[in-house]
């Protein structure tokens, strides 16, 4: 299947950094252990999602990607192919929904880096989009998971927007470990949810209040 960006050009599928957060498919070997282990940073947000919901404690989806579909085979009367599609818009970040009154924001991404993550893993118009919702009030922030070492972060967007704008001037092109463990909050995988996050996030709406 092709899929092309708004200027027409064609988006090639590609496993780097910048994409790493895509679903890979999992050898029928490889079981999906308790904890999130053996999943994907997606597949494990969208099963703490799936808990949370469940439970009442929030509403929070990945947001789907707006595609125009240009060409579509039917090898079968029964059945239909995608050969050809655009992407509509630049897609903003990957999740959003409500926790307690409070509206979240969120971006995930991996990096098999031990020592810092990169900035190539995001774009001006996520950044932008963050700088938005926090004006309106917004709880905002990343995921990262680190998955050599294992180890998840949440990260108020806060500290993407700055990094990214000292990189227009340093040209550092990343943020250190270092800093992501002093500023962010670390997670630990448990049973269910396997990702609880929203213990960061009760953190980030702490600190927002403290500022008001």
């Amino acid at each position: 299947m092709i899929i092309n960006y708004p200027n027409g050009q064609p988006y090639q599928f590609q496993p780097d950094e910048s994409q790493s957060n895509t679903k890979q498919p999992r050898p029928r070997s490889q079981k999906v252990i308790f904890g999130g282990r053996g999943m994907t940073l997606e597949e494990t947000i969208n099963e703490s999602n799936d808990f949370y919901r469940q439970q009442g404690q929030a509403v929070i989806y990945k947001k789907p990607t707006p595609i125009q579909i240009v060409k579509v085979d039917y090898p079968q009367r029964s059945q239909a192919v995608i050969r050809e599609a655009y992407f509509r818009q630049a897609s903003t970040t990957d999740y959003n929904g409500v926790y307690q009154g409070y509206y979240l924001d969120f971006e995930a991404k991996e990096t098999t880096n031990k020592q810092s993550f990169p900035l190539k893993n995001f774009h001006q118009h996520q950044v932008d989009h963050f700088q938005r919702c926090l004006q309106q009030g917004g709880i905002c922030f990343t995921i990262m998971r680190f998955t050599s070492l294992n180890r998840y972060f949440v990260t108020p967007a806060s500290l993407l927007i700055q990094h990214w704008q000292q990189a227009q001037t340093t040209g550092r092109k990343s943020i250190s470990l270092t800093e992501i463990a002093a500023t962010g909050y670390e997670l630990r995988l448990h049973y269910r949810p396997s990702l609880d996050y929203l213990t960061a996030v009760d953190q980030l709406i702490q600190k927002t209040n403290l500022k008001k």
